[in-house]
């Protein structure tokens, strides 16, 4: 059995990768890490796990937790693993992290966004970025730290990547509307999630700032084969989890000035994504829903060509705290140790 140390468990992200791993045949969680609950039984934070998890929560101490376990998984703040990550616990255990401190491999990027000075950028360069669908190969049994990607870069990522990768689209053009659920925010406590200011109400908030776009840009940049940037503005929606992004670009025109056909759009995702478990083409018509990915570790992708305008629209939702972390992050755990990559996470999509 692979033992699993969760730091942050009693978070959205830490609390569902408990349910996760309780189902997982070849893991065992040995450590339910929580600054904020130490010494409390974890099914009284989190009651849907009475008589499922007798454990109480521990503290945030990794030297020690790296002593007893294969890997962590830590779903924290951004700036707290980077604040205290050393060799030494790096040489004794795998970490995988689901906060932004080592997605970004250029420092100052990360620091202009976060607005926090990164203290171990050291490991940048090392840290795989886990997006298993387009990083498999770097995933290898000799991989130490694991940077999970973001919920809505996920998303965002995966939904364009094909078109990208094959320049079927210009990707400077590229415009990406996301809306996603209030657990996206995490469980702490804050006014603008409070339920009277969500529910019954759509807001756009991060609008040329939020946080996902340089992570969103450099792995795009790389299946473009150069730098570029885009345009990316999410939404609060009143809904608890979900993320549906709609994305918006100029098809490449081809030699002789048509543009991409619909089968020819249709044979890029098949290329990419025909063999992939979690990521779902949808038949032609047919636009993502965040219901019907719900609980689940699934990407659901479509698209419609405008013809008139010569502009294609990319659609794209999964659930932001499974497929956008902690199911992400299992995924990645299953290649670290040559597991079968979709053990643990064949979840049904919840409905209604």
């Amino acid at each position: 059995m692979i033992k699993v140390g969760i730091i942050g468990a009693t978070g959205y992200a830490g609390g569902e990768l408990v349910r996760i791993l309780l189902g997982h045949r070849e893991a065992e969680i040995k450590w339910y890490g929580s600054r904020s609950y130490i010494d409390k039984k974890y099914a009284d934070v989190y009651r849907n796990m009475f008589e499922l998890v007798d454990d109480k929560c521990m503290d945030d101490n990794m030297e020690k937790l790296a002593e007893l376990v294969d890997v962590i998984f830590t779903a924290t703040p951004q700036g707290y693993l980077a604040s205290i990550l050393t060799e030494d616990i790096l040489r004794r255990t795998k970490v995988i992290d689901l906060s932004a401190d080592y997605r970004i491999k250029d420092v100052g990027i990360y620091e202009k966004w976060y607005q926090i000075a990164h203290k171990s950028p050291q490991f940048i360069e090392e840290a795989v970025y886990g997006l298993c669908e387009i990083n498999r190969e770097k995933i290898t049994a000799e991989t130490r730290l694991i940077a999970n990607p973001g919920c809505y870069t996920t998303c965002s990522i995966l939904t364009a990547y094909p078109l990208v990768k094959e320049g079927l689209i210009d990707p400077g053009t590229l415009i990406i509307d996301a809306k996603s659920g209030t657990s996206g925010a995490g469980r702490g406590a804050k006014v603008d999630n409070l339920y009277c200011e969500v529910n019954e109400n759509m807001k756009a908030y991060g609008v040329t700032t939020h946080r996902h776009t340089p992570e969103i840009e450099e792995q795009l940049g790389y299946a473009a084969g150069k730098a570029l940037a885009v345009t990316f503005t999410p939404h609060l929606a009143p809904m608890n989890r979900g993320i549906l992004a709609t994305e918006y670009a100029s098809l490449t025109k081809k030699a002789d000035g048509s543009y991409p056909t619909k089968e020819e759009v249709r044979g890029a995702y098949e290329k990419y994504y025909k063999k992939e478990k979690f990521v779902r083409v949808l038949e032609d018509g047919v636009c993502p829903e965040t219901k019907w990915v719900e609980g689940s570790n699934y990407v659901d992708i479509g698209f419609k060509i405008e013809e008139r305008t010569g502009r294609i629209i990319m659609m794209g939702a999964l659930d932001n705290i499974v497929k956008g972390a902690a199911g992400q992050a299992v995924q990645n755990m299953n290649l670290l140790f040559g597991l079968r990559e979709a053990e643990g996470l064949e979840l049904v999509p919840l409905f209604p």
